[in-house]
């Protein structure tokens, strides 16, 4: 038997929410191998030495310095991580690029020039250019010699990008297509050269195509007076006539969909990891400020209130950090026996990442709120200082704030979250719905008040209670709605934020087990603490949403029914949470860092 048939089969996405991950299976940041940790220790040393010392300029808008410093991480094979060794990339895992950008983000606005055009930009022609398309672009896009922007967004199509109106004709000798239209928002647009364009041919077949700057009759417009990331290029683009050679169209004609719905998978997975990066940064200079900041002859930092703050801030960013190493793991694992080298190779890393959309929409949402969350009390940590241009943390609570927006907004991925779960399980997919029919049998096997003795235990406990809670509500919700349930917005975003909960528990919880089997109680008690605190309150946020979907798909005596169960299933042991944030804060505080 093979090696490859030798392996579990490979996880489904969106299965989470029905059956629980192997703990052998699951990646987390104490598994980075060495190599995986030099090269995040190298971006860390281009951030600091050649990035962060000019910055200033890189805010002015300095092009020449940034495409300068692009293409210096160029020749540390940073901007060819994603592309493979055959057209002079790293192809690196997704783990390590993950570490790439989480490393990147203590660069700003640098990180998104960075990011856009690493991953929007490069990554469409990695997965669907054609060979010569590859090796015509993809080597000076990993050097840096040329820099990539990602043009999808229009006036009038943002969230529904399939209603864009750039159009594209294809001329009479079947040479070139003619563009016309024009897209908004394009990030590196004031220094890029190569724009992946989406269009309509003949105004019907949405479709890729990449166009060169310096394309007669492609111009640009002004530059955008951005809120944050003030150091990026965003600019709004004109195609008047543009003549594209035919040996440019991306991908398969009409199919243009598969190549922007893969792509922003990729990107909400990528900005995920760069929301990491920001939380860890954030709470660092939000300790120090803590401790060096003295009010009524004490620093502010032994406040109770002000650890519970601290304390809140790094719980977070743990979850965050643990669900987007988990999310990485898991395309790696569906990626691994993809060979690079062969035709299908873009189609079959397509095919894989489009497996776990679910779990990237989850990603983008959670950490684009959490860093939100965290650079918001950085803020109130720093007081009036934190409102002055002069402090760091002033510049990320205005940077994060588009996190919400990018790659489809949080809003519309929380209706993506459930509906695609929803699709998976009518193809067959996923057994959503004979699990959810087989639960009232598992209801009836309920044992009440139950005790319990062992490390985290009762949270184990919960997390197999809070999945009951989703399929019991979500079951209703489509018994209730049926195909209608696409317009009940409101009860999607619900469903989605109990995924959202259910995804962050078990990846908290199968992490600090597996540290405990690999070290001890006594050295996993930071991890055992975080993830009993966001365990209990995450159970309580369940309750909410559970309540709130219950009562608008029920009424009378079914509803009082749904409430019993759901009472039952939300039954626990209080916990302490006040003394644990206090233990949690403490050791923040004492660190001065992000820590576990």
């Amino acid at each position: 038997m093979s090696e490859q048939e030798m392996r579990p089969p490979k996880l489904a996405g969106g299965g989470f929410v029905i059956q629980n991950m192997e703990m052998d299976r699951l990646f987390t940041p104490e598994d980075f191998t060495e190599e995986q940790r030099m090269i995040g220790e190298t971006v860390r040393n281009f951030i600091s030495g050649e990035v962060i010392p000019r910055d200033e300029d890189i805010e002015k808008l300095d092009y020449g310095l940034t495409v300068e410093l692009l293409r210096k991480s160029g020749e540390l094979g940073l901007l060819g991580a994603d592309v493979p060794e055959a057209y002079g990339g790293l192809g690196l895992d997704k783990v390590s690029t993950a570490l790439i950008t989480e490393a990147l983000a203590r660069g700003s606005s640098f990180a998104l020039s960075f990011g856009a055009h690493v991953g929007i930009g490069t990554l469409p022609i990695v997965l669907f250019g054609s060979k010569e398309q590859k090796e015509r672009y993809l080597p000076d896009l990993a050097s840096g010699t040329k820099i990539a922007a990602y043009c999808l967004t229009e006036p009038d199509s943002g969230s529904d990008a399939l209603s864009a109106k750039t159009t594209a004709r294809l001329s009479d000798d079947g040479s070139h297509y003619v563009l016309n239209g024009s897209k908004l928002y394009i990030t590196n647009a004031g220094f890029a050269d190569i724009f992946i364009v989406y269009a309509k041919i003949d105004g019907d077949h949405f479709t890729a195509f990449i166009v060169e700057k310096g394309m007669e009759g492609f111009t640009l417009g002004p530059e955008e007076k951005k809120m944050g990331i003030k150091g990026s290029s965003t600019r709004p683009l004109f195609f008047e006539d543009v003549k594209v050679p035919a040996a440019n169209l991306l991908g398969e004609i009409g199919k243009g969909h598969r190549i922007a719905f893969n792509i922003l998978n990729i990107g909400r997975y990528k900005l995920a990891a760069g929301t990491v990066g920001g939380a860890k940064e954030s709470i660092e200079l939000s300790v120090k400020y803590a401790n060096t900041r003295k009010q009524f002859g004490v620093p502010i930092s032994s406040f109770p209130l002000i650890r519970k703050k601290l304390a809140e801030m790094n719980m977070t960013a743990f979850v965050m950090e643990s669900m987007v190493y988990r999310t990485a793991g898991l395309l790696d694992e569906a990626m691994q026996d993809i060979d690079d080298s062969g035709s299908d190779a873009g189609a079959a890393a397509a095919a894989a990442i489009a497996e776990y959309a679910i779990e990237c929409s989850i990603n983008k949402v959670f950490t684009s709120e959490g860093l939100d969350a965290i650079a918001d009390e950085g803020v109130q940590i720093h007081g009036g200082c934190g409102y002055i241009q002069e402090y760091k943390i002033e510049r990320i609570y205005r940077d994060s704030r588009i996190n919400r927006i990018f790659e489809g907004t949080n809003e519309i991925n929380r209706l993506l979250i459930p509906g695609t779960l929803l699709k998976k399980a009518m193809k067959g997919q996923i057994a959503l719905l004979a699990k959810a029919e087989s639960l009232q049998r598992e209801l009836l096997q309920l044992v009440p008040g139950q005790t319990f003795d062992g490390t985290l235990e009762q949270e184990d406990h919960v997390l197999s209670m809070a999945k009951h809670i989703f399929l019991l509500t979500g079951g209703l919700a489509v018994q209730t709605y049926g195909t209608r349930l696409e317009k009940e917005q409101e009860i999607l975003s619900s469903l989605a934020d109990m995924m959202i909960e259910l995804y962050a528990m078990e990846s908290i919880l199968l992490r600090t087990r597996k540290h405990i089997l690999r070290t001890s109680e006594e050295k996993a008690l930071p991890m055992i603490q975080m993830t009993q605190v966001f365990v209990y309150e995450s159970l309580q946020r369940m309750d909410a949403l559970a309540k709130e979907i219950l009562t608008s798909a029920a009424s009378g005596d079914m509803l009082r029914m749904q409430l019993s169960v759901l009472k039952k299933l939300t039954r626990t042991q209080p916990v302490n949470t006040v003394a644990l944030k206090r233990s949690i804060g403490e050791r923040v505080v004492r660190s001065e860092r992000y820590t576990v």
